[in-house]
């Protein structure tokens, strides 16, 4: 059995640990490690409802919901840049289609808003008078206008303007600007690199549609 000991002084002889603190220091590390446990367990799982948006993967296949098809395709109007694929792309690495998600940084909703972001670009999407981020009408319909502002606010930025839109999108127009362009940042990198790869081999569900009725013939 391996032993730890600890000296009394200068030319004093090692004697063992006091039994007591050889108890706290085993509760400290079995502290720890419960710490550490939860602290993967909530990445681990925050990686699943945000896409695998720090995971660097790309790979795997991306499908559109039907419920939120039409959603997407009506709200890309809104910003003709970001066409519907790339919308729906940038949806999908947000939070997977989760209108419930919520970031350990306290993004909120299927298009990730922060609460100060919402109150800057949150718009009532469905007509109902409210303008809710956790509704996914609002928040979609939200993104786009945000993405429009951003053209406008990154249009003189070097680089592809798409790339910068969804870039300020994920790290604020503010950082584009500064590094005039994506900024050096690996997430933001990879946001924009799964985004267009996403928005490439994506698919829609398309909505089921009523069955025509047919009057009876005699």
């Amino acid at each position: 059995m391996c032993r730890a000991y600890v000296g009394t002084g200068p030319g004093l002889p090692w004697t063992p640990f006091p039994g007591e603190v050889m108890k706290r220091l085993r509760s400290i590390i079995v502290l720890l490690v419960v710490v550490i446990g939860i602290a993967v367990i909530g990445y681990q799982g925050w990686r699943y409802v945000d896409g695998v948006r720090d995971s660097g993967q790309l790979g795997g296949s991306v499908v559109v919901p039907a419920t939120y098809t039409p959603v997407i395709r009506e709200a890309a109007e809104r910003c003709p840049l970001v066409p519907p694929r790339v919308l729906a792309a940038q949806i999908a690495a947000e939070s997977s289609w989760n209108p419930e998600a919520v970031s350990p940084a306290g993004a909120q909703g299927i298009a990730q808003f922060m609460p100060s972001t919402w109150k800057q670009y949150g718009i009532d999407g469905d007509g109902d008078g409210v303008a809710d981020v956790w509704n996914p009408i609002d928040a979609i319909h939200s993104a786009a206008k945000m993405n429009c502002v951003n053209r406008r606010l990154v249009r003189t930025v070097d680089g592809r303007l798409l790339e910068n839109v969804l870039a300020a999108y994920n790290a604020g127009h503010g950082a584009v600007r500064r590094h005039n362009g994506i900024p050096p940042y690996p997430e933001t990198e990879r946001y924009v690199k799964r985004v267009l790869t996403w928005s490439r081999t994506l698919t829609f569900e398309e909505p089921a549609t009523p069955r025509p009725q047919v009057s009876p013939t005699r």
